[in-house]
């Protein structure tokens, strides 16, 4: 709680009331808003407003969600960029990154699961997930992943956005979030089938690119940005891999 009291009191927040992303060396980038955000912070602010019955908390993590879409969301694809400056009024290097996505495609229907009840879901919430997630499965390679920025084809594929997209498609179904059923599942399911050849017979999860800050160009998200197994890249996939074992128990 006394967590959540600082987000909802003291956290740094952009011009547009926006949390500015925060890292945890105790570097904020100012008057930038992160898609990455919503899962490392507005999901915690949720899952608190669910266990104490808060309700400003829920409304805070509701309004962040807003504000993030708003500011991220790109109108002619859907998806969204991985970063909007607000100081300088752009998306700075204006990639669309993976797995920016697939923290918004994931965290949007689990901070609705967690909120439910104390909170009612906008329409136009609905209506711009909806929109990213068809705007996602558009990107979807015939492989099943998506590549590291997904309007770029012949970047390399990666994985952990992968899952994290995937998992955000089983997840919305359950929230009734979905706008198709099963376009939504059988976007998940490609990618799942995709995703476990990439785990090894010891449980390392591959092709999960680094940590990434908003890159100066799209460019240096193929170029800088190495792979190799992360703590986020196996709690994405087993997100996924717990998922999929649901359904089908």
């Amino acid at each position: 709680m006394r967590v959540a009291e600082w987000l909802l009191h003291e956290a740094p927040r952009t011009r547009e009331s926006a949390f500015e992303h925060t890292v945890t060396e105790n570097v904020a980038f100012s008057e930038q808003v992160w898609a990455d955000t919503i899962f490392m912070a507005v999901l915690f602010l949720a899952r608190t407003a669910s266990l104490t019955g808060s309700k400003a908390y829920a409304e805070e993590a509701l309004r962040q969600v807003m504000i993030h879409l708003r500011l991220l969301q790109d109108p002619r694809t859907g998806v969204l960029f991985h970063g909007w400056n607000c100081a300088s009024g752009d998306h700075m290097s204006g990639a669309r990154w993976t797995r920016a996505n697939a923290w918004i495609a994931a965290g949007v229907p689990m901070i609705a699961a967690e909120i439910d009840g104390l909170v009612d879901l906008p329409q136009e919430l609905k209506e711009r997930y909806a929109r990213l997630m068809r705007g996602l499965l558009a990107y979807q390679q015939e492989d099943g992943l998506w590549s590291t920025v997904m309007d770029r084809p012949y970047f390399y594929r990666e994985v952990s956005g992968s899952a994290g997209i995937a998992y955000g498609l089983l997840k919305a179904i359950d929230m009734k979030l979905a706008g198709d059923e099963m376009a939504y599942a059988a976007g998940a399911e490609r990618a799942y089938r995709a995703i476990v050849l990439y785990i090894t017979d010891e449980g390392l999860v591959n092709g999960v690119s680094g940590g990434t800050p908003v890159m100066p160009t799209i460019e240096a998200y193929q170029d800088d940005v190495p792979t190799y197994p992360t703590l986020y890249g196996q709690g994405l996939v087993l997100m996924l891999l717990a998922k999929i074992s649901q359904r089908s128990a």
